[in-house]
């Protein structure tokens, strides 16, 4: 039997020639991540152990990105204790307040992986680095820890979902539509403990951005992975940020997968997940006026120098509704330098919205962007579950930085046609 690329990757880090879905491994790790709420967890669990000293200083990667720059006390002492146990370890990728950036936007960018890598986190939309033919997957504060001293973790080899995508994408519609569209067709269970891995002629026209976005959401379908195989674009985006050396992997023609999808991107149209599920999706065709208070655009979903540049381009010599917050996230330093270099800064400014320094932010309900009782935001980000952002009576509408640009204008659910 033939193996998906998921299993390509995890058979040649387990030092084996053969995987099948079901089978328990050992993996050696490319790369560890960490962030400010995490890491604490792991560094306290690894002092329960005889070896205290990481496996690798190069291979482990600490990001404060959740709470920081540090929002009260406790998110302060958090990130001592990261800052701290950085030092005495040497750890060479610990990014802080002037290096920092949302840890998913951050590690592509400065090329710590790259395609045919093994990487874990203790974040669950780590599964993002697919985007780049990468196998990365979440895990628990524990599994980081285990990770960080041996350079290794368990696996169970996971079935696959062949998502084939066909055409090219319309003018504002984007990856988080594509997305948006796959979780509300296959629900946030649909791909549970599953690979999801994309191919056909379809993928060859969407932006890297694109597709880190893409894979950044594979875990609201309940998926262990999103997968993208290596093409120009990514052999591109590889050599312009890093300088190790890859692997690409492919599927076997004869690989088994669980289920096979087909999707149509020129039939796409803008799609927004309603509350309280991303599975509960909607097009325009069946929205009606729903009044909001807050646009949040930015996350490791959509900060990204493409995101920045769509949302600039609805916004400007526009403005934002009356009684409607905006507030603009460049997901890294890099990507708001470029975004001031540009004008898009002002563009957001001049609209009436407020820029924030790379953060998650709002997105998990940390700060700068809560929601009060009865408040609707329009976000770019991945989750809209009861009280993600805030107060239980809030809601959250999920969308791409297009649509959440356009409802910022109107001061309603909008897409850019209506403007």
């Amino acid at each position: 039997m033939g193996m998906t690329m998921t299993q390509k990757i995890l058979a040649a880090h387990a030092g084996l020639e053969n995987v099948k879905p079901g089978d328990l491994i050992e993996a050696k790790l490319d790369l560890v991540l960490g962030n400010d709420i995490t890491s604490p967890v792991a560094i306290h669990e690894m002092e329960k152990f005889d070896k205290k000293e990481v496996f690798d200083k190069d291979k482990i990667a600490l990001v404060p990105d959740h709470f920081a720059p540090n929002k009260d006390i406790k998110s302060a002492q958090h990130c001592k204790i990261v800052r701290e146990f950085a030092k005495a370890n040497n750890i060479t990728n610990y990014f802080e307040v002037g290096q920092m950036g949302i840890e998913h936007a951050l590690l592509p960018e400065k090329g710590l992986v790259v395609a045919g890598d093994a990487v874990i986190g203790a974040d669950s939309h780590t599964c993002t680095y697919g985007a780049l033919g990468a196998f990365s997957t979440g895990v628990g504060s524990t599994d980081m820890a285990a990770g960080m001293v041996t350079g290794k973790a368990w696996f169970k080899v996971p079935e696959a979902i062949k998502i084939v995508l066909k055409g090219k994408l319309n003018k504002w519609v984007s990856g988080k539509d594509v997305i948006l569209h796959i979780i509300g067709k296959i629900g946030v269970d649909g791909a549970l403990y599953k690979s999801m891995e994309f191919t056909g002629e379809g993928v060859a026209s969407l932006s890297m951005d694109d597709r880190f976005t893409i894979a950044n959401m594979a875990i609201e379908a309940g998926g262990k992975n999103g997968i993208f195989p290596v093409d120009d674009k990514t052999i591109e985006f590889m050599k312009e940020h890093s300088t190790r050396e890859y692997t690409v992997y492919e599927a076997d023609d004869d690989a088994e997968y669980s289920e096979v999808l087909e999707i149509d991107l020129s039939a796409l149209t803008p799609t927004v997940s309603f509350p309280h599920l991303p599975e509960n999706t909607h097009t325009f065709d069946d929205i009606g006026d729903i009044e909001i208070h807050q646009v949040v655009i930015g996350s490791c979903t959509n900060g990204r120098l493409q995101d920045m540049r769509e949302a600039a381009e609805i916004l400007r010599g526009r403005k934002v509704a009356d009684g409607v917050r905006v507030i603009v996230i460049p997901a890294t330093q890099k990507i708001y330098l470029q975004a001031v270099e540009e004008g898009l800064v002002k563009d957001f400014i001049e609209a009436g919205a407020i820029v924030s320094t790379p953060t998650c932010g709002p997105c998990l309900g940390g700060y700068m962007g809560i929601l009060a009782e009865g408040e609707r935001c329009v976000s770019t980000t991945n989750r809209n579950f009861v009280g993600r952002m805030g107060h239980i009576e809030s809601e959250i509408y999920l969308s791409s930085p297009a649509v959440a640009a356009a409802s910022a204008i109107t001061g309603k659910l909008s897409q850019p046609s209506e403007l």
